[in-house]
């Protein structure tokens, strides 16, 4: 971990690129071959975030990119990939809005054999995924959920606590993942009845948030702190991510009667939720570094315009932790290959980690980050 915190900072120093592989290739033996990048949605810090990253990375690579954002909109998506695939791309790396309404888009690019690289986000129902480059989205739940378990030392006190579940959009196969990790983790407490969810609401389907959207993770948390929370404190609400911590935050300042504050988790490393963080509104954020999954996208997709299989010898060249795993990720039709990475917990004592990163910054008064522009 040092060794990667330390080149990236040493990159960022130097001005150039901030990658988790090996020295970029000359522009020139590049060319001008042509990537589609399909990002979600440009309104969420995240993929705001991971796009202009991307972009910058293959452009400074030697490629030109068509990079399209759309607005958290599937169909709007699968026209933006159509589009890219109507002016030739040489290769689409796509952060799917859903990943089940991709498969018939896709076919269009299968048959021009234009490689199909999912990034983030699983692709369902197709056999036209190449590779899925990702973090270990399970492992995202767990980490979560280890420090529910730490921060309430359930492994020697006798509770009971009070907990709740936010999940992230249905459309989303990640957010399957990351409540997975979670809830499996935290069910033998549950079962026990060391932690009790007085709503009632313990599967995906129930705790899902529509769009990831922080108003409607608001408003979902306000119903349930009207019905259920009327003399009960609140102990835990396991957030899958920052945005829809965010709206658990908002609804507990306006609707929480209880006493003291829960512990809220969350994932992204959002701006806001690290303020949130720092003043005690959220007690940690699981951090996926952007600079390290764009840097395998590169270097998985240099291979593929360069004719190229990458294969799990790829992960030796890399400075960050990744592991190659072909058994994992099924989306119906095949097992991905895909590229995993450790993503690591933020709290309020170790931020400057994330200043280590070269992305963040601390602020005029060194105590909120600030995003390095």
């Amino acid at each position: 971990m040092k060794k990667f915190f330390a080149a990236a900072m040493a990159a960022v120093m130097m001005g150039s690129l901030v990658s988790c592989g090996k020295d970029q290739a000359d522009k020139g033996e590049a060319g001008k071959k042509k990537i589609g990048l399909a990002m979600p949605a440009e309104e969420l810090e995240r993929w705001n975030s991971d796009g202009a990253y991307l972009k910058q990375q293959f452009e400074e690579a030697g490629y030109e990119v068509v990079l399209k954002y759309s607005q958290n909109d599937a169909s709007k998506q699968n026209n933006d990939v159509l589009g890219m695939i109507s002016e030739d791309v040489d290769l689409l790396l796509i952060a799917a809005v859903d990943g089940d309404q991709m498969s018939k888009t896709l076919e269009e690019a299968k048959a021009k054999n234009i490689p199909i690289v999912a990034y983030d986000r699983l692709i369902m129902n197709t056999d036209a995924i190449t590779y899925y480059i990702s973090f270990d989205n399970y492992k995202v739940g767990k980490m979560q959920a280890d420090f529910v378990r730490d921060e309430l030392q359930l492994d020697s006190t006798s509770g009971p606590y009070n907990i709740e579940f936010v999940a992230g959009d249905k459309g989303d196969n990640n957010a399957r993942y990351f409540f997975n990790g979670a809830y499996e983790t935290l069910e033998p407490y549950i079962e026990s009845g060391k932690l009790v969810v007085p709503s009632g609401k313990t599967s995906f389907e129930r705790v899902a948030t529509d769009g990831w959207k922080t108003d409607n993770a608001e408003k979902d948390m306000k119903g349930t702190l009207s019905v259920n929370y009327k003399d009960k404190n609140l102990d835990v609400v396991l957030c899958a991510n920052d945005s829809t911590a965010l709206g658990v935050t908002k609804a507990l300042e306006s609707s929480y009667k209880g006493s003291g504050q829960p512990v809220i988790t969350g994932q992204d490393g959002d701006i806001e939720n690290l303020r949130n963080i720092v003043d005690g509104k959220q007690s940690m954020t699981v951090y996926k570094n952007v600079s390290d999954e764009a840097g395998v996208a590169l270097e998985v997709c240099k291979k593929l315009l360069d004719g190229e299989i990458p294969a799990a010898n790829l992960t030796e060249s890399l400075d960050c932790e990744c592991v190659f795993d072909s058994e994992s990720y099924n989306n119906g039709v095949k097992y991905v290959q895909s590229y995993l990475l450790v993503p690591y917990v933020i709290t309020k004592d170790n931020l400057q980690l994330l200043v280590n990163t070269g992305l963040y910054r601390w602020d005029s008064s060194n105590k909120y980050l600030e995003l390095n522009k």
